[in-house]
């Protein structure tokens, strides 16, 4: 009898272990947190593998119906490369049971790259036994498609239907061959409606990541929180998670495939008064960049739990949306902690939806700066595989301030309901941000116009070459370099090159265009220095030959370079039109961005990315 009941409740244990063990944690790394400076560098050898079900790597990009490696030297072994695909991918044997899968797209990406592809059967149909050929070549397991989204941002009405023709031939494809695929997609009702078909996306989809973050963020005048749980009143009721949850479950989305997105950061703001510090208080825009994500408007859980630890930050939760958000002076940031990512989980696990997805995996403590490694994540592995929970670090809390928002929150615009990621940034999004162009270089406005996608592309009428990167707020910045020791750019292989190796019609447009013009600007060592009688700075990158090489890089208009600071901050004579668009919040965000850009690196990254550049050959 005792034998019987023993094996009946170590049987019935087992079944609620394997039932718990079903729900998947889907982790998203921002491969670009290897460029991010002391604490906050992230390599794939800090992922433990052990408390994700499935790995993805972001990103990859699309070109016409071909599957490009947004940074060949990270992912790829070749020319003394970083092989971070293979080492990604080995991650598997320290966890035979996780998936690993590749990403392509994200924000920055755009739509009108997908939409044309996905236009005709021809395109679908290369572009899917391509995204296969990559997959097994590299041997992940699955791809994740990110598209930003169907039918919106320089997409096609058709683009709603054609996703669904593309995941079809897909589907067809990948079934070969055991492969999954994925998909990250537009969370709130307003966003969604216009780009899916909920219940064809059900259909081809092994399971679907619910970007339900970026709810609220400094694009709006007044403070907010990221990813709420529940609304408040006077809340846009579309905006928070169940809200979300809701909305897909009735358009036909299965629970077992629903993902529910969390992040692993939060959304900061500057006050304009350190005395109005709930939330709907007024804002004068974005909260300053981490000392490791560099991103105004926002910071890794990792930056706020030091600061809170440090007691730089007064903490409170807020009781009705079920989220904490703190303050200090002018800042202010809405975030996810242990306690709202329990609750979230929780909401998960009482739905039976299929799991929880974070973006991003680099922005949890996983230096176990505040305590305990990865508290985020093992809170999660907590309440959706093991049964057990971890305390929280502990906060100083206030009593709730007044909270504005309750009668005077503005309904959220459907243009600013969803954001996202890509290349220098930590946020998993991005909605357009109208600027000016920020100039990189000598006639860099006329330049930024042909920046079409990030990567390397010739300069007309020269050998030098135009590197675009993508500056996180939907633009691309271009940085003009030269060839040295007598090559110039070669655009078929996308490096500087010998003239042999060069389509002699591409050769023969050169053959008007002035000389290389090459200086060392009194360059010494390695890093940042000012222009003489200039508000431009030059980089100085050492040769490899004991000589170093100084590069011309320029502020934006009306600011100079600060030799002190290492920033370009606005000059001090300015006319009352240059004096009204400095205060402009477009501006503060321009010259923020860029600054954020200029120093988002340590001098050596700097200085090997441009590297990876000029001598590839």
């Amino acid at each position: 009898m005792h034998y019987f009941t023993i094996i009946t409740i170590v049987c019935l244990a087992l079944a609620i272990s394997t039932a718990a063990n079903d729900k998947k944690i889907v982790c998203y790394l921002g491969r670009w947190s290897v460029y991010r400076p002391g604490k906050g560098k992230f390599d794939i050898n800090n992922i433990d593998p052990s408390l994700c079900t499935h790995l993805i790597y972001s990103f990859v990009g699309i070109k016409g119906n071909d599957i490009i490696n947004l940074d060949a030297w990270q992912d790829l072994r070749d020319n003394y490369g970083k092989k971070g695909f293979c080492l990604f991918n080995a991650l598997r044997k320290k966890n035979p049971s996780l998936k690993t899968i590749i990403a392509i797209g994200g924000w920055n990406e755009g739509s009108k790259s997908y939409s044309e592809m996905a236009k005709t059967a021809k395109g679908r149909e290369e572009f899917s036994t391509n995204a296969v050929k990559f997959v097994r070549k590299y041997h992940f397991n699955g791809f994740d498609l990110d598209w930003e989204y169907p039918a919106r941002r320089g997409g096609a009405p058709e683009d709603k239907e054609n996703f669904i023709e593309l995941l079809k031939v897909m589907r067809k494809d990948f079934d070969k061959y055991n492969l999954t695929i994925s998909a990250a997609v537009a969370a709130t009702k307003s966003s969604a409606s216009l780009s899916y078909v909920v219940s064809e996306l059900n259909k081809y989809l092994d399971f679907i990541n619910i970007m339900a973050y970026d709810l609220h963020g400094s694009w709006e005048k007044q403070t907010g929180i990221n990813a709420p749980l529940n609304h408040a009143p006077g809340d846009n009721e579309e905006l928070n998670v169940k809200a979300i949850v809701d909305y897909w479950l009735s358009q036909g989305c299965s629970k077992e495939k629903l993902i529910l997105g969390v992040p692993f950061y939060g959304r900061s703001f500057t006050l304009e008064n350190a005395e109005s510090h709930g939330i709907g208080a007024p804002t004068q825009g974005p909260g300053r960049g981490g000392d490791y994500t560099r991103e105004p408007g926002m910071l890794g859980y990792n930056e706020i739990c030091e600061g809170l630890k440090k007691k730089l930050w007064t903490d409170h939760f807020d009781e009705q949306r079920r989220v904490p958000y703190a303050y200090n002076d002018l800042q202010w940031v809405g975030y996810d902690n242990v306690e709202s990512i329990k609750e979230k989980a929780e909401l998960i696990d009482e739905l039976n939806l299929g799991g929880a997805m974070v973006w991003s995996i680099e922005t949890d403590d996983f230096n176990g700066i505040c305590g305990e490694k990865y508290p985020l994540l093992k809170t999660l592995n907590a309440v959706l595989r093991n049964g057990t929970f971890i305390s929280s670090i502990t906060t100083e809390k206030t009593s709730e301030p007044n909270d504005k928002s309750a009668t005077k929150h503005k309904k959220h615009s459907k243009n600013k309901s969803e954001k996202r990621k890509n290349v220098t940034i930590a946020s998993r999004s991005k909605e357009q941000i109208s600027t000016t162009v920020l100039p990189s270089v000598s006639n860099a406005q006329s330049l930024s116009a042909e920046c079409k996608q990030a990567g390397n592309m010739p300069r007309p009428g020269s050998c030098n070459f135009i590197t675009c990167v993508a500056d996180g707020y939907g633009r691309l910045l271009p940085y003009e370099f030269p060839c040295l020791g007598g090559t110039c750019y070669n655009p078929e292989n996308g490096v500087c090159d010998w003239k042999r190796n060069i389509p002699d019609e591409y050769l023969k447009s050169l053959e008007s265009s002035p000389a290389v013009e090459s200086s060392n600007y009194d360059c010494t060592e390695e890093g940042k220095i000012p222009k003489t009688n200039s508000c431009d700075f030059i980089f100085c990158l050492s040769d490899m030959n004991g000589n170093f090489i100084g590069y011309k890089l320029s502020c934006p208009a009306n600011t100079c370079y600060d030799p002190v600071q290492k920033i370009c901050k606005w000059n001090d004579n300015l006319t009352e039109i240059q004096l009204k668009q400095k205060n402009s919040t477009d501006e503060i965000l321009a010259i923020s961005t860029y600054n954020s850009i200029l120093n988002n690196c340590t001098e050596d990254n700097i200085a090997n990315l441009i590297r990876r550049i000029l001598f590839l050959k």
